[in-house]
């Protein structure tokens, strides 16, 4: 907790909206509150289970076939868990491959189940995981999981370098019942509006104007300001004719709430 010669707290009296999925926004609320803000929850984005977890299951089985893991979220993580117990595969099933991680929470989710990551890349971007592989995945063959609706660029660019790649659907998201309704009444009054939103994906953007088209709003209040989490998300937020006034450095939520308190804190 960090506070003034006075004792208040930076984020003493504002109000910031985290749009995170609901079962993850517990730690990036409770730091925010720690510094003093009021947080308003109002989910973008809900985890929901794939079309099918056969594709999932039939590789966890085959991990033989392959060389390199690619794993592109936390989430990707908490479903590989699960997948691994029902299909009866521990962690020794996975000694003989390289793993890359797409950031620092994914690595750590990663070493919370024993499995080695060789790859984390400095920033918490598809970009930057491609440049750290480099051309090591020249003629190997890669399972990459992730979201279903994640960019085409790794797999793209891993084809391009001579991979063979397998693309695996972890789980899915949509967005949340409910959530237009509590934008609506959140944004109905100058004394709910938030001073700040926090966006952790670019998904939760895109979800988030689809909120407030479904909420009857043409346009996040002027006064609000987007706080991204990384370039791919502020990009998002660019298509979308908003400007963030801050991202994250590093890409993570240490540097979402450390960039929230650079732009809001009470001076």
């Amino acid at each position: 907790m960090i506070a003034d010669e006075s004792g208040m707290q930076p984020l003493t009296g504002k109000r910031i909206l985290v749009t995170r999925a609901r079962h993850q926004a517990g730690q990036l609320s409770s730091q925010l509150m720690a510094q003093g803000a009021e947080v308003i929850e109002i989910p973008a984005i809900e985890i929901l289970p794939p079309a099918s977890y056969d594709p999932l299951d039939a590789a966890l089985r085959s991990l033989d076939r392959y060389q390199w893991l690619i794993v592109t979220s936390a989430n990707t993580v908490r479903v590989l868990a699960e997948r691994m117990a029902v299909t009866g595969i521990d962690a020794n099933a996975f000694t003989h491959l390289k793993i890359a991680a797409v950031g620092s929470a994914t690595a750590h989710a990663l070493r919370e189940i024993a499995l080695s990551v060789h790859i984390t890349p400095k920033e918490y971007v598809a970009e930057s995981l491609l440049i750290s592989l480099g051309d090591n995945l020249s003629g190997a063959r890669v399972l990459l999981a992730r979201s279903a609706i994640a960019r085409d660029i790794i797999p793209e660019t891993l084809l391009a370098h001579g991979a063979h790649i397998d693309v695996i659907d972890a789980y899915r998201t949509m967005v949340p019942e409910n959530s237009a309704k509590r934008i609506a009444e959140v944004f109905a009054s100058e004394q709910t509006i938030p001073h700040a939103a926090t966006f952790t994906s670019s998904s939760a953007v895109t979800n988030f104007f689809l909120l407030l088209q479904e909420a009857g709003i043409d346009r996040p209040p002027e006064e609000m300001k987007a706080i991204s989490i990384g370039p791919v998300t502020s990009q998002t937020l660019r298509d979308h004719q908003w400007e963030p006034s801050t991202e994250a450095s590093p890409h993570d939520l240490h540097g979402l709430i450390a960039a929230t308190v650079q732009v809001l804190a009470v001076r």
